[in-house]
């Protein structure tokens, strides 16, 4: 059985555009991965440091039959495939950036992956273009999107 998630993609090294357009690329050609679709591309500053570029963000849907941590692993891979650096630095820049942020209804809390992401409601990079998507969503706890979005006024993006 197959299980829609919710991708979030972000970068703000090189060429952030082509680097989401390649990255979902990759994941429509995923063999276990079904039924991407995406969201618009948005520019949004940096969270954390500000002396940075700023991101070029995304949102992604598809359905698969991975379990939660075989999909984590395989976005790894994709980050790898793009020369993502995992050096410990958090919120610093970054070639790309994949979040597994819902993985049908479940609730994960282990120490790799927390679900859904600890920040999907306060990052408006996240929640509008979750919206572009899933627009009646109801994330897991019963929060709905659209209670989120109203609480992200969203000027701190630009549609690009």
């Amino acid at each position: 059985m197959n299980t829609r998630c919710y991708i979030g993609l972000g970068s703000n090294l090189g060429d952030g555009a082509q680097t989401l357009h390649s990255a979902l690329r990759q994941l429509d050609a995923h063999p276990a991965l079904e039924d991407v679709r995406h969201s618009g591309l948005y520019r949004s500053k940096p969270h954390g440091p500000q002396d940075q570029p700023d991101y070029v963000n995304a949102v992604a849907s598809l359905e698969t039959r991975l379990a939660a941590m075989e999909l984590l692993h395989a976005l790894f891979a994709i980050e790898q495939a793009h020369q993502r650096r995992r050096d410990g630095t958090h919120w610093g820049p970054r070639t790309l950036d994949l979040d597994l942020l819902l993985y049908g209804d479940a609730i994960i809390d282990e120490p790799e992956l927390k679900v859904p992401h600890p920040y999907l409601c306060v990052r408006s990079f996240v929640v509008w273009p979750l919206a572009e998507l899933a627009p009646q969503l109801r994330l897991p706890g019963g929060k709905t999107l659209q209670a989120c979005k109203a609480e992200l006024p969203g000027d701190d993006l630009f549609r690009l």
